[in-house]
């Protein structure tokens, strides 16, 4: 909701400083980050400073103590500058009189209100602005309670601005009754300042100092003073139903107990290292030794004895590798031929994790979780793993709370959806930080959470409680055994909510595709429905010239002897065959169609050919000639003399068949993909050659074929993320057929 004197903020800011301080802000009437910038540069400005900046910094901060260290209706430099600070206010919900540059009982109301709101009363008292509070004054924090904070987290925040504000490099916390990055920090900052460190020393970071500090605070009940204030505090922090005290009693250890058992510590009841470790870092107390681990490096017998030993019942091993063979590719990530009955040999079971291109936010979209969600069945069932495992799907980067609504969470969606079009074969578990695994559950999208804890860091991490329904709590990196049985492990705590499995089916081996079952078809066309369905393509064809059900039927059935035959020559996957033709049929509209017509036309009125791409599998003639070339030079194929790439005549006369002959159609496209595999050599647009043809390709290989099917141009990328998912749909089926 628009407020009047804000948007005469942004109006104030604007006439005197946006030429000056190289920007201006909408005058909306809405308090955003931009306009708390363009208040930040208006003081920088007024402070002397000439190299501008968004963030209120160290030199904003001890130019404003040096010039400023306590402004009041005595000590204000000039109106402007009290317009800022009452333009502050006002975005901050508080009252700044009228924007008269006059530091008036209005001003000083709003200030005296905003420092009882942040509980620094007793260190500041009456109305005047100190720089750490103009500091905060010029930030998003709230210091009243928002959006249904709780009134225990708020009272702690208070208490800690309120105890530790004078320290140098404590600045205030929000007050809005949410723990937060800001928050867990000053709880750490704390700590330190109560263990004697000097300001310059303490950190906020749990190091070697803080372990040692805390391991010799321990409480319990009957122990009272700031240790239990700080304890109490933590527990609040973490969401567990505590008083905030000074003094610990019964009631106190009864929910430590339950906390200890939630977090997989022993439930003494007692404050003890590892049980503040778990309270104030993600990754607790790293000396544990957890029941499972993860791993990128193959489990032999000897590295199995060596878990077993260090006391690992629970493995989790990857199910693809996505990235082609390469100096820094890890060979062994994915499972390995025998691996996992290595495992069940060695009384251990193993939990399947999948993981592609996982490092930011823009891999994170509906599209591609369905594309996660088929792929990695595939790969289950390629190994064996039975129905009803749990696959955990990796969030493996620092995503922000705005990435999970924007991303993360359509990402899930989209996994959801395509393990339901599958059957609900197979659960969903989630692998990522706390805030990840917390909201994509909340959301419905799984039923368990692998937890990155250990990247302490994330933001994600950092201030948010243990995820109610954590499998695995993965905490440090370490190496186990010694000689053949050395490995490096990331070792985990496990619940018990996820146990993995301890048997598998046989795996399915790698072999040449098939007919397609005739069980199948229908589950098929109805599959492939759905997906396209699902990233906008209507199966009625909308405003293309064919429905779903023709172009299923003209690049899948009607053709699959020929597509199964040319696939066991050329040794490509008939589903990367299937994805394409269906793909470009299904884009087919009635513009092309009439525009094929007019090429022909004109071909044959004047002999000069306007090249196009024709035929279900939309092909070009410059393109065919070029695959049809290369094969017919390397004995991929016969019956055909060597076109003349300049010659008109010859480039139609290949368009023309791929505008006549579904069968020249079909064929053409494992010509495409051979002639793309090899580079496009002689092509126009030649790419790096890829590994010769093969049946187990990698994702990254998938996708670089379906690609450059497309042809070099931006737009081929995102399309080809699109045909990934379709073709998972395809190969579920093929797989299925192959392996009957």
């Amino acid at each position: 909701m628009a407020d009047e004197m804000v948007r005469r903020a942004q109006s104030f800011v604007n006439a005197f400083y946006g030429s000056r301080i190289g920007m201006t802000v909408e005058e909306d009437g809405k308090t955003g980050w931009p306009t708390m910038y363009a208040l930040t540069r208006a003081l920088q400005l007024e402070l002397g400073i000439t190299s501008l900046s968004n963030s209120f910094g160290p030199t904003t901060l001890s130019a404003l103590a040096a010039k400023y260290p306590s402004l009041n209706s005595g000590n204000i430099p000039s109106e402007n500058f009290c317009k800022i600070i009452q333009s502050a206010l006002y975005c901050k919900g508080y009252d700044g009189g009228s924007l008269d540059g006059v530091y008036n009982p209005g001003v000083q109301a709003g200030i005296t209100k905003l420092k009882t709101d942040m509980g620094i009363t007793g260190l500041s008292p009456g109305s005047d602005l100190t720089p750490k509070v103009f500091k905060a004054l010029l930030n998003m924090d709230a210091y009243v309670s928002v959006n249904s904070g709780s009134n225990a987290i708020r009272s702690v925040q208070q208490w800690l601005n309120s105890r530790y504000l004078n320290r140098k490099d404590f600045f205030v916390i929000p007050c809005d009754g949410h723990n937060s990055r800001d928050v867990a920090r000053s709880m750490l900052l704390a700590i330190q300042y109560e263990l004697g460190m000097a300001d310059g020393v303490a950190n906020g970071v749990f190091g070697p100092g803080s372990q040692a500090g805390v391991k010799s605070h321990p409480v319990s009940p009957g122990t009272s003073g700031t240790w239990v204030s700080l304890f109490s505090a933590a527990m609040i922090l973490n969401d567990q139903p505590v008083a905030f005290t000074d003094t610990f009693d019964s009631a106190m250890a009864g929910v430590v107990r339950n906390f200890q058992s939630f977090v997989g510590l022993p439930a003494t009841g007692n404050g003890d290292f590892s049980t503040w470790a778990s309270l104030l870092v993600s990754y607790g107390d790293q000396a544990r030794k957890g029941a499972a681990c993860d791993c990128v490096t193959r489990i032999t017998p000897a590295r199995a004895a060596a878990l077993k030993a260090e006391g690992i019942t629970y493995v989790g091993r990857y199910l693809t590798n996505p990235l082609v063979p390469s100096p820094d590719h890890l060979p062994e990530k994915m499972i390995q031929e025998g691996e996992l009955q290595t495992i069940v040999d060695a009384g251990l079971r193993c939990f399947p994790i999948y993981q592609t291109y996982g490092r930011n936010a823009s891999n994170f979209t509906y599209m591609a979780g369905r594309t996660a969600g088929q792929a990695a069945v595939n790969a289950a069932l390629d190994h064996g793993f039975k129905l009803g495992t749990r696959i955990f799907f990796a969030v493996d980067f620092d995503a922000m709370d705005s990435d999970i609504t924007s991303s993360v969470l359509p990402h899930f969606k989209g996994i959801q959806d395509a393990l339901a079009d599958d059957g609900n074969r197979f659960q969903i578990g989630v692998y990522g930080p706390r805030n990840v695994c917390a909201r994509v559950a909340k959301a419905g999208h799984s039923t368990a959470s692998f937890v990155s804890d250990m990247s302490y860091g994330f933001s994600g991490n950092y201030g948010y409680p243990l995820p109610a329904d954590w499998a695995y709590d993965q905490i440090v990196t370490r190496k186990v055994g010694t000689g053949a049985g050395e490995i490096e492990i990331d070792n985990n705590i496990a619940s018990g909510r996820d146990t993995g499995q301890g048997s598998f089916n046989p795996p399915r081996p790698v072999k040449p595709d098939t007919r397609l079952d005739a069980s199948v078809i229908e589950a098929m066309k109805t599959d492939v429905g759905k997906y396209m369905e699902s990233i906008g393509y209507a199966n009625d064809g909308g405003l293309y010239s064919y429905q779903h059900w023709k172009c299923f039927q003209s690049t899948v059935v009607d053709h699959d002897d020929l597509i199964t035959e040319l696939s066991n020559r050329y040794n490509l996957r008939k589903a990367l065959v299937q994805t394409s033709a269906y793909w470009e049929m299904r884009h087919i509209n009635p513009a092309d169609q009439a525009f094929w017509e007019t090429i022909i036309v004109t071909f044959n009125t004047t002999g000069h050919f306007e090249d196009s791409s024709t035929g279900i599998a939309k092909q070009r003639g410059a393109a065919l000639v070029g695959a049809w070339n290369y094969c017919l030079r390397q004995g991929l194929i016969t019956g055909r003399a060597i076109s003349d790439p300049t010659s008109d005549q010859d480039k139609y006369n290949l368009w023309k068949s791929a505008y006549d002959s579904e069968t020249f159609d079909i064929t053409s496209v494992f010509l495409v993909h051979m002639w793309d595999i090899a580079g496009k050599p002689l092509g126009d647009d030649k790419s790096p050659a890829m590994r010769g043809p093969r049946l187990d390709y990698v994702d990254e290989e998938i996708y670089d074929i379906l690609r450059r099917y497309q042809g070099p141009g931006d737009v081929a990328y995102p399309e080809a993320k699109k045909r990934m998912g379709l073709y998972y749909v395809m190969e579920k089926y093929n797989a299925i057929s192959r392996n009957l």
